[in-house]
């Protein structure tokens, strides 16, 4: 599987939120919402617990609930934003589902590399 460098930006994280707060980031400080993101990758909690309160929990695309146990993420304070560089194998589809997941679409892909 190849791994990709997914480089983000989020303009406010201190604000940024998903729409539901059973699953949404709660904090406002660049290492934690990492570890938070990290560990959304590496295993399928989040997701499942999501996956849960759908409607026809049977229904949702399980491709969704992939999983990096390798995955890494730091970020960090850049002038006004945060910058989020992302290491994993996992498809754009599961990064922007979790990401949406934690905080919503306060967040900005600059740019994508080959790991």
């Amino acid at each position: 599987m190849s791994r990709h460098h997914y480089y983000l930006s989020v303009a406010d994280l201190a604000h940024a939120r998903g729409d539901d707060p059973r699953f949404s980031y709660d904090g406002s400080d660049p290492v934690s919402f990492g570890a938070a993101l990290q560990q959304a990758l590496r295993n399928d909690a989040l997701f499942q617990s999501w996956r849960a309160v759908q409607p026809d929990p049977d229904a949702v695309d399980a491709s969704l609930g992939e999983t990096d146990p390798e995955a890494r993420v730091s970020a960090q304070l850049a002038d006004l934003h945060t910058e989020v560089d992302l290491l994993t194998s996992l498809p754009m589809s599961v990064v922007r589902h979790r990401l949406y997941l934690l905080i919503g679409a306060a967040w900005q892909l600059r740019d994508l590399r080959a790991a």
